[in-house]
């Protein structure tokens, strides 16, 4: 079973998510892919990240079709580009997700990251469609420290990057969230650092230890405190499977601590990193 951590609002989610950055883009690849994004909300992982710039809408057409026949059991989350995060461009963005998705509701809506137009306009037109029923919720994404306090209401979520390799979050930001009334919960993408800490050789010895992989390491060190959401993307069913399974490792203050001394946490606040 994935364990779970609730949000402000009392929505309660998987710890485990799966994302959808770059899933879509090659069409010889959509039955599986959608075989992967079923199968996962098969084994509980039934939080589901697209946005409306992955593949320009090519992933959002695939989630709705793989999410269709189980609509009712999926927390989806979708994203506004900032370019198109003014109250009118907010809205008309949501309606076109909407279509391409071939659902009536987001349950939860985020700004992609901090952009031009004024938070104030995007957080109006988040209210607007959250009154029309046509959001659930609404939360940021790639908001630092000093832009979450400027903040003039409370999101549900962040979501930013975080794994091992960019750790700057743990100083300040996932505090603030923790902090904060209500509290943000923390949705962690990019987990394994897009594939580039697979070979890194102290994270593999804790694999070894547990007799699971690098990957799965990587998910439960990103779960490990129980109210960060780890949303990485599987585009087979094999790769989901897997992904599901690092739900059991419980990793030791012996791993912690080898894991610390290779990626050590931050001592000071550092830039938000993104992908």
């Amino acid at each position: 079973m994935i364990p779970t951590t609730t949000l402000a609002d009392g929505t309660e989610l998987p710890l485990l998510g799966q994302g959808t950055w770059h899933i879509g883009d090659d069409p010889g690849r959509r039955r599986t892919e959608i075989a992967a994004l079923r199968h996962g909300i098969e084994a509980g992982m039934t939080l589901v990240d697209t946005a409306e710039m992955y593949g320009s809408g090519r992933s959002e057409d695939l989630v709705g079709e793989a999410i269709a026949p189980v609509r009712d059991e999926v927390y989806l989350v979708d994203k506004v580009l900032p370019t198109n995060a003014s109250e009118s461009g907010t809205i008309a963005a949501c309606e076109r997700s909407l279509a391409v998705l071939g659902t009536d509701h987001i349950d939860l809506y985020l700004l992609h990251w901090p952009g031009p137009h004024p938070v104030e306009e995007t957080i109006a037109a988040f209210e607007s469609l959250r009154a029309r029923g046509l959001i659930g919720g609404w939360g940021v994404s790639n908001f630092d420290p000093a832009e979450i306090a400027e903040l003039p209401a409370t999101p549900l979520v962040n979501q930013v990057l975080l794994n091992p390799s960019r750790r700057g979050p743990e100083h300040d930001l996932l505090p603030a969230h923790r902090d904060r009334r209500p509290h943000i919960t923390t949705m962690a993408y990019s987990p394994i650092e897009q594939g580039r800490l697979l070979e890194d050789p102290t994270l593999a010895e804790v694999a070894r230890r547990h007799e699971v992989s690098t990957a799965q390491i990587l998910l439960a060190w990103a779960m490990r405190s129980g109210d960060v959401i780890a949303i990485p993307k599987a585009s087979t069913p094999d790769h989901v499977k897997a992904n599901a399974e690092a739900v059991d490792i419980a990793l030791t203050s012996d791993d912690l601590a080898d894991i610390d001394r290779a990626f050590p946490a931050p001592t000071s606040p550092m830039p938000l990193e993104v992908i």
